[in-house]
C-alpha cells in the first residue's frame, strides 16, 4: 500500500537484511524515521553523526553485512564524511542515507543549506547520488547492495530531497543479489602454478582483500613452501604458527631487501599503498604478480606487476591450490624466527615498555575476541607484533588514518557481534574526540573493555617533531580525569598499577554488564 517514501525505505532495508541502523534524527530527515520500528529494525541513537559513522563502520567489519546510517542536511551529513573517509580507504560496506533541501539554486539562506551537497559527499566515498523520486530512491538502494558483494565494498551516499521523503510512494518488493565475483581464469591460474613450481624463493604478500580467503592462503603456502608477508588489514590471512611468515612486516626497511631476494612474488588483495610499505619501493627484484578485486590496483605505477590477474581472492587462491605442485624452497624457518624476533626487539627499543604491556593486555583476550583500535602508539606496536590466529578481527583506522576510531567503532561492532568479545584501544587524544559516545555504550549496557593509553602528550608527533629537528610545539593538552570523566556517564574504571592488576582488569571488564575504561599509563611497568 502507499506510506510516506521515509516509512518504505525503512520497509525495504529490513527487506534487505538491515537489523540496525545508526543516526541522529533532526528536522529534515524525520520522515526517514517514520517506519523504522514498524519495520523491526533497531536504531542505535548516537552523540555526534561522526559517532554513528564510525559505528556503522565497526558494525560491518565486525558482522560483514553493510553498516546503515541515517543523517540530515548539510552538518549532519559534514560530520560524518570523516567515517565515510575511513570507510572508503578501508573497503568497509557503509550506507549514509540523508535528506536534501528541496531547492538549492534559486533559494538562499536556507536552514543546513550547502553549495553541493551530493557532490560534497562524494569526494570521500564510492558514489553519491540524489533520488528524485521514489523509484529512483529504491534503485540507488539496490545498486548499492548488489555493489557490496559484487564488488570491491565502499561506502555510498544516497540523498532524498525532503518532500520526497514525506511524499506518498508504493513499496518496493525485495531483490535479491547474488554475488558475481570476477575469477581468474584457468590459463592464468595454471601460470602462477607452474611460476611457483620453478621458484626457488616464492613469496606471497596478502592484504585485506584476502580476509575470506584464509583457508586457502593457508593450503597454497603449505604446499609451496613460500615465504609470505601480510599487510597490518591482512593479518590472520596466514596461520599464526606458520613458520615461513615474516608478519606485517613490510614496514620494517630490511623487508626491502628480504622481497629483493624473492625470484616469484604475488600479491593477492593488496594496495601496497604508502600506509603498508612507508617506502617508495617494494624492493623486489624477480617476478612480480598481481591479484585483486578492483582494477586500479593492477595498474599501480609503484609496483609495476608482470602479470595480473583481476579476481576474487577466495576464487584465485581456491584455484592455485587445487593445481600447484608441493616443493621445497629455500627458505629457512630459523630465519624467518631471527627476523621476527628481531624486529620486535628493535620496536620494543623505539618505544620502550609498551611492547610488554601490549603482550599482557593481548594474552588477556578471550579467544576470538574483536579488536577496534585507535591512532596511537599503544596501537602502532601492538599491530607490528601481535600474531593473529584469524583474519578479520583486528579494526583499524589504517588508510585515511582518524582520530576517535576506536570508541565508536567498537559499539558498533560490539552492537553487531552480540555476547562475543569486543575490546577497544585508544589513546589519551584520540579518545577525547569521541568520547561522548561513551554515554551509548552505558545506554545499552554494552559489555566492553576500553583500554585507554595515556603517556600524557601527541608523543608519536612529538617523535616526528624532533627527528625533524623541530623543537616540539602543541603536543600537549590538559587531560582530564578519564576515570571520573568514565564514572560521569555510568561507566565503570580501572587503573590498574601493575600487569597482573592489568590482566584482572581486562577479565572483569569483559564480565561486567556495561563498558569499563581501563586507564594504563607508562609508570605501570
Amino acid at each position: 500500500m502507499k506510506r510516506p517514501l521515509g516509512a518504505q525505505i525503512s520497509h525495504m532495508l529490513k527487506d534487505r537484511g538491515v537489523d540496525t541502523i545508526f543516526g541522529i534524527p533532526g528536522v529534515h530527515n524525520v520522515e526517514m524515521y517514520r517506519g523504522i520500528e514498524e519495520a523491526g529494525i533497531t536504531h542505535v541513537l548516537a552523540r555526534h553523526e561522526q559517532g554513528a559513522g564510525f559505528m556503522a563502520d565497526g558494525y560491518a567489519r565486525a558482522t560483514g553485512k553493510p553498516g546503515v546510517a541515517y543523517v540530515i542536511t548539510g552538518p549532519g551529513l559534514c560530520n560524518i564524511m570523516t567515517p565515510m573517509g575511513q570507510a572508503y580507504s578501508d573497503s568497509v560496506p557503509m550506507l549514509v542515507m540523508s535528506s536534501c533541501l528541496d531547492e538549492v539554486a534559486a533559494k538562499k539562506g536556507q536552514l543546513h543549506q550547502m553549495k553541493d551537497q551530493r557532490a560534497a559527499a562524494e569526494t570521500v566515498c564510492d558514489w553519491s547520488e540524489e533520488a528524485k523520486t521514489a523509484q529512483a530512491a529504491y534503485q540507488l538502494v539496490d545498486r548499492a547492495f548488489g555493489e557490496f558483494v559484487t564488488a570491491r565494498p565502499r561506502p555510498k551516499h544516497i540523498q532524498v530531497p525532503i518532500a520526497v521523503l514525506g511524499a506518498e510512494a508504493e513499496y518496493c518488493a525485495p531483490k535479491t543479489v547474488t554475488p558475481a565475483l570476477p575469477t581468474a581464469g584457468a590459463a592464468q591460474i595454471e601460470a602462477v602454478a607452474k611460476g611457483l613450481a620453478a621458484a626457488k624463493r616464492p613469496l606471497f604478500v596478502f592484504g585485506g582483500g584476502a580476509l575470506q580467503a584464509a583457508a586457502e592462503a593457508r593450503a597454497v603456502l603449505a604446499k609451496t613452501k613460500a615465504a609470505s608477508f601480510t599487510s597490518f588489514a591482512g593479518r590472520g590471512v596466514t596461520a599464526m604458527d606458520d613458520p615461513l611468515c615474516f608478519g606485517a612486516g613490510l614496514i620494517q626497511p630490511e623487508s626491502a631487501r628480504i622481497l629483493e631476494t624473492a625470484d616469484y612474488v604475488v600479491a593477492v588483495g593488496t594496495e601496497l599503498a604508502e600506509v603498508d610499505l612507508w617506502r617508495d619501493e617494494l624492493g623486489h627484484k624477480g617476478t612480480f604478480v598481481r591479484v585483486d578485486i578492483d582494477p586500479p590496483m593492477l595498474a599501480d605505477l609503484m609496483a609495476v606487476p608482470d602479470m595480473t590477474i583481476l579476481s576474487d581472492a577466495k576464487a584465485f587462491l581456491a584455484g592455485l591450490a587445487d593445481v600447484v605442485q608441493s616443493g621445497e624452497t629455500e627458505w629457512s624457518a630459523a630465519e624467518v624466527a631471527e627476523t621476527r624476533k628481531r624486529w620486535k626487539a628493535e620496536i620494543s627499543a623505539d618505544r620502550p615498555g609498551i611492547v610488554e604491556i601490549a603482550d599482557v593486555v593481548l594474552d588477556a583476550l578471550p579467544e576470538g575476541t574483536q579488536i577496534f583500535s585507535d591512532m596511537t602508539q599503544f596501537a602502532y606496536v601492538s599491530k607490528e607484533t601481535t600474531y593473529m590466529d584469524a583474519p578479520g578481527r583486528w579494526h583499524h583506522p589504517y588508510g585515511f588514518g582518524t582520530l576517535g576510531y576506536a570508541l565508536p567503532a567498537a559499539i558498533g561492532g560490539k552492537i553487531g557481534v552480540g555476547d562475543a568479545p569486543v575490546i577497544a584501544m585508544a589513546g589519551d587524544y584520540g579518545f577525547q574526540y569521541t568520547v561522548q559516545e561513551l554515554g551509548v555504550a552505558v545506554e545499552l549496557g554494552l559489555s566492553l573493555p576500553i583500554i585507554l593509553w595515556d603517556n600524557g602528550k601527541l608523543k608519536e608527533i612529538e617523535d616526528c617533531m624532533v627527528n625533524s629537528q623541530i623543537a616540539p610545539n602543541a603536543v600537549q593538552a590538559l587531560n582530564p580525569d578519564f576515570c571520573k570523566l568514565a564514572e560521569a556517564w555510568g561507566a565503570l574504571s580501572a587503573a590498574p598499577d601493575s600487569l597482573e592488576a592489568l590482566r584482572a582488569a581486562i577479565a572483569a571488564a569483559f564480565k561486567a554488564d556495561g563498558p569499563t575504561l581501563i586507564y594504563v599509563t607508562p609508570d605501570i611497568l
